[in-house]
């Protein structure tokens, strides 16, 4: 099976990517996650307007989770409604079902987005219960005229909260919970959407711009200022000479074999607008 092209159930046990090869692979279509089993979402919503994110819960809560809507899903495991969940960003290896079921969060669903204007990067430091071969978290930073595909759950307080805790390993301090005030996202249909290439990067000796011309848009937009997203507010993300280090074009195991402890940091109050 290629990496969520075409999902089918399956025990989360089961699924073939470690959390250590984050974010990548990660499915590319929408999927339910309980503490067992991994469910493929069948969910789209093509127009091209904005809309709320009450009419962006309405619209997930009827998407199909086999015979039944996620709504009726939801009811008969005695789970939160959409209404009472939260969108939140997951960035990197929280997106990876394997380690969702780890967490043993209860249900959660999971469709794809396109964000706008901001993109993943890797913090700068090492999880210390993964220290070999080097797990590097997943962080957000600005990049004028960037694209990319991610994945937004549907997550209540509680569930939210534990993810933030496993993200700082049960301490306070390096990673919380935000909203962003910069950037844009919408619903992404395109499972094989292309991201810039390395060369649309623009760097004039401060600030790197992406240049590349985004692909049609499949999906509508909604208010990123009401989506929440965990960031590592102790030194933000890598600094590799002033740039960035994109997730979509520099892997896992090469940012930690080639990059890391051979720059500095970037503030996360410099790299991301919250709110």
């Amino acid at each position: 099976m290629a990496a969520g092209l075409y999902m089918e159930k399956m025990k989360l046990s089961h699924w073939q990517y470690t959390p250590n090869n984050s974010p990548h692979p990660l499915p590319k279509s929408p999927f339910l996650c309980t503490e067992t089993d991994l469910q493929p979402l069948d969910f789209e919503l093509t127009t091209g307007e904005e809309i709320p994110v009450s009419a962006l819960k309405q619209a997930v809560s009827q998407a199909l989770v086999e015979d039944s809507t996620l709504e009726q899903f939801l009811r008969s495991n005695s789970a939160p409604s959409l209404e009472d969940r939260t969108p939140i960003l997951l960035l990197g290896e929280l997106a990876n079902p394997f380690q969702l079921s780890r967490l043993k969060l209860g249900i959660i669903p999971v469709i794809c987005v396109r964000i706008n204007g901001l993109c993943r990067t890797y913090a700068d430091g090492l999880d210390s219960r993964m220290v070999n071969p080097g797990v590097h978290h997943v962080t957000l930073a600005r990049t004028t005229g960037w694209w990319e595909v991610t994945h937004l759950a549907f997550a209540t307080l509680s569930q939210m909260k534990t993810m933030v805790t496993w993200l700082n390993n049960g301490k306070r301090g390096d990673w919380r919970g935000v909203k962003p005030n910069e950037g844009s996202i919408r619903v992404e249909n395109n499972q094989q959407l292309r991201h810039p290439s390395p060369q649309s990067m623009m760097w004039d000796g401060k600030t790197e711009t992406c240049n590349d011309e985004e692909p049609e848009i499949t999906g509508p937009s909604f208010d990123i200022s009401q989506v929440m997203i965990p960031i590592h507010t102790n030194y933000g993300c890598y600094d590799n000479r002033g740039k960035i280090i994109r997730c979509v074009h520099v892997g896992q195991r090469e940012f930690h074999t080639n990059y890391f402890r051979r720059g500095s940091s970037k503030r996360w109050q410099d790299i991301l607008d919250i709110i």
